[in-house]
């Protein structure tokens, strides 16, 4: 069932998720797709290219098994319909130097691409944060990651002003992560959100914002873990 308090930050991002939902439908577009970054040309994705062929068998239980807990607060998560892994996508670490998704290699992560000019993002951000603080460990991480353009600056500025600490700093200037996602159907606006799991496989996807510091969204992750009954 949906948490039946909700805070002011989830009423704010359900009318989001729904102008977001209304957008989409009248055909808007929220990011504008640029020749840089990761995106390729080829006929083989360059977001899910594995030596097994780009399937992942065994995931497509753990889908079946979460998809009732995509409901209430991130009921628009989609569930994967042939579950592949998520890999070919590079941005930069806390550090600044190159880092891909293979460095989360064992962890559930929830990867979620953002910008400061994107509403819905702002607004989702501290959720997200806290969602971080709640169960971000060995064993699962929100990997946020920036693709405005230009300089550090202003997204390091927005998050200092905002008070979000628990999130790592991931950052693609290229946009390049958004195209390649774009290309595989998984993003069409911001925020663009995907849930993987410990082997970089795909569970399910979400474009909208969503009230990741619900309980709701905790059950989905804490059944994505296996710590919870039903999962």
């Amino acid at each position: 069932m949906p948490d039946q308090k909700k805070t002011p930050l989830a009423i704010r991002l359900f009318a989001l998720a729904a102008l977001f939902g209304v957008i989409v439908g009248a055909a808007a577009v929220y990011v504008k797709e640029t020749g840089s970054g990761n995106a390729t040309g080829s006929g083989d994705s360059a977001a899910t290219q594995t030596a097994e062929g780009g399937s992942c068998p065994q995931t497509k239980e753990k889908v079946a098994s979460l998809t009732p807990f995509m409901k209430g607060q991130v009921a628009a998560m989609t569930p994967a319909a042939d579950p592949r892994p998520i890999s070919g996508l590079d941005f930069n670490g806390p550090d600044g130097k190159p880092l891909t998704l293979a460095a989360f290699a064992g962890k559930t992560i929830l990867v979620n691409l953002w910008a400061t000019w994107c509403v819905p993002c702002r607004e989702e951000m501290p959720a997200l944060n806290e969602l971080q603080k709640a169960l971000g460990g060995d064993r699962f991480a929100v990997v946020a990651i920036n693709i405005d353009t230009g300089a550090d600056e202003k997204p390091k500025a927005f998050l200092d002003e905002i008070g979000v600490h628990e999130l790592g700093y991931y950052r693609d200037a290229s946009m390049g992560v958004f195209n390649t996602l774009k290309k595989e159907g998984l993003a069409f606006g911001l925020p663009a959100t995907l849930l993987l799991d410990e082997k970089g496989c795909l569970i399910g996807s979400m474009n909208g914002p969503a009230a990741w510091d619900s309980e709701d969204a905790k059950g989905l992750i804490k059944a994505a873990l296996g710590t919870v009954a039903g999962s």
